[in-house]
């Protein structure tokens, strides 16, 4: 907003007191990949002011929206003073929030989830001071895996309790189990199929009850099972939700009030294979669409948000996995019709040294050969592929 107008007042309010860091280096400051913990922080308020001239005001919470007045309820975190503020265009990019199911015992200090800074921090000291020696992930997602090769990393036996039968659900359950066979040779303990029943906290540690009647035993608990957004704010406020959940938005990132523009976590996406509303939460969607709501409310609405194919990529130990467009379940809620190949072969040619295995999915339309999917798994080369595909 501030390239495009140098004139307009630019307020941003944030509860926390970080506006802009590596969400996906947490896991690899913990694991001491990442050793200065200033190399997390891309901006801060101090800068925005400065060279920006926007008035960031953290550890300042918008806890109600007056629609109809276009005033907006802020709170300081710190006392709890409450102030009014106006608008004449609001962006909601609230984000979206760790699941924290309510299981026995889930209150206790040993469990931890992962979403920003004060989170990692007191992992990390978790981990390093307090003799961590036994970690057992909740969800053997992107973020679980992660760090479980981060504690790993950090000389702690893992063990990973997923629901579903297969580790990383965007990937097909054949390209998962390339990832699972990795992770058992790296020493990580896999269970799946079952769930947490309650968890225990006693002199020594913390007791895992899961669902089949074992016991894990351990010093430190990462939750890890997914992200809801953040919509009491936009529900209260009376704006239209979405049907997969988020904030509902037009093409515009316009919300039910043409006043309120929202983007991110929060909000509800089309996913551009199916044409179905979907929410996906990855940074690269919400920066452009960040672009774009700057773009639509200095020059008014005439820039689109397409819809999103939830390209995503992650690091697990030596393996690059990555995905782009839908996977065969996803294809089959939708009815989506799709034939599906298999290339096992080297990230370059075999008779040059270091060629690594790389296995390519894709699924694609019978009809006319569309692509409406891809996933590769491998050591090398995944990266500039997953982009072609994309």
């Amino acid at each position: 907003m501030r390239r495009l107008d140098e004139a307009a007042e630019i307020i941003l309010c944030e509860r926390g007191e970080y506006i802009s860091y590596a969400n996906c280096g947490l896991p690899y400051y913990i694991g001491n990949t990442i050793r200065q913990r200033e190399a997390l922080f891309l901006q801060t308020p101090e800068c925005f002011r400065r060279r920006f001239r926007i008035d960031v005001r953290t550890g300042q919470e918008v806890i109600k929206i007056d629609l109809a007045s276009r005033i907006v309820t802020v709170r300081r975190v710190a006392t709890g003073e409450e102030y009014a503020e106006s608008y004449d265009k609001l962006v909601l990019s609230p984000g979206a929030e760790p699941l924290r199911p309510s299981i026995p015992g889930i209150e206790s200090k040993r469990i931890f989830t992962l979403r920003h800074i004060p989170d990692t921090d007191q992992l990390k000291m978790a981990v390093t001071r307090e003799n961590a020696r036994r970690a057992v992930v909740i969800g053997g997602g992107f973020i679980g895996l992660e760090m479980a090769e981060n504690f790993r990393k950090a000389h702690l036996e893992v063990t990973v309790v997923e629901k579903g039968n297969q580790v990383m659900a965007p990937l097909d359950y054949s390209m998962s189990a390339i990832v699972r066979q990795h992770l058992l040779s790296k020493g990580i303990g896999l269970i799946l199929e079952d769930g947490v029943r309650s968890f225990q906290e006693g002199e020594e540690g913390l007791t895992v009850y899961l669902e089949s009647g074992k016991q894990l035993e351990a010093d430190l608990v990462l939750l890890s099972i997914g992200v809801r957004p953040e919509v009491r704010l936009a529900q209260e406020a009376g704006l239209a939700l979405g049907k997969a959940g988020g904030i509902a938005v037009d093409s515009y990132m316009q919300t039910s009030d043409p006043d309120v523009y929202a983007l991110g976590d929060a909000v509800d996406v089309i996913n551009k294979v199916t044409g179905l509303p979907a929410r996906i939460p990855l940074a690269g969607p919400a920066n452009k669409q960040g672009r774009i709501v700057a773009n639509n409310l200095v020059m008014g609405n005439h820039e689109r948000y397409k819809g999103t194919i939830g390209t995503s990529i992650a690091k697990i130990f030596d393996l690059t996995v990555a995905t782009t467009g839908v996977n065969a379940k996803q294809l089959k809620q939708a009815g989506i019709p799709y034939l599906s190949s298999f290339t096992h072969g080297k990230s370059h040619a075999g008779y040059y040294p270091d060629a690594w295995d790389l296995s390519v999915k894709i699924l694609f339309s019978p009809d006319n050969g569309w692509l409406l999917g891809a996933q590769i798994v491998g050591y090398d080369g995944v990266d500039k592929r997953i982009d072609l595909m994309a």
